[in-house]
């Protein structure tokens, strides 16, 4: 079977905050590391590259900026690209939606990059609405793979 078009990760989450909360709590590691990373070398800015780290997995990833729309929308490569979208809805609500592109190899490991992504992009977002619709911090991202930890996360 070959594909006929490059398969795409998605993810989305209807998070009851305002927009301006949930674009800050991607954009600021302050918040960000309360539901997904656990450091990071700075805000995200446009053009700038930061690292992300997983301390509890030994891991880190470097996420060029390439866009930045207040409230609206981030584009990142890691190294593929990334984009989340932030659309206001109803009563202080925000609809989040994180698409991944590019991926790379033969059309089997393509498919396989992206299922894992989806995963982990839905991941990502149910912690992040978690956090911010209840204050509390899910441990879903360190506690998805707790044989993989190098330190106690």
């Amino acid at each position: 079977m070959t594909l006929t078009t490059s398969p795409t990760a998605r993810a989305t989450m209807l998070i009851r905050r305002p927009v301006e909360e949930v674009f800050n709590a991607f954009v600021d590691p302050e918040v960000t590391t309360k539901f997904w990373f656990n450091r990071s070398s700075g805000r995200l800015a446009i053009g700038e590259t930061v690292t992300w780290y997983w301390d509890f997995y030994g891991a880190s990833g470097d996420v060029v900026v390439r866009a930045l729309e207040n409230n609206r929308r981030i584009v990142f490569d890691w190294p593929t690209p990334v984009e989340i979208t932030f659309v206001a809805k109803g009563e202080g609500w925000t609809f989040v939606s994180i698409t991944e592109t590019g991926f790379s190899g033969t059309d089997d490991e393509k498919v396989a990059q992206a299922l894992d992504s989806t995963e982990g992009f839905n991941l990502v977002v149910s912690a992040c609405k978690v956090f911010l619709e209840h204050g509390i911090d899910p441990r879903i991202i360190p506690d998805k793979h707790p044989d993989s930890w190098v330190i106690t996360a």
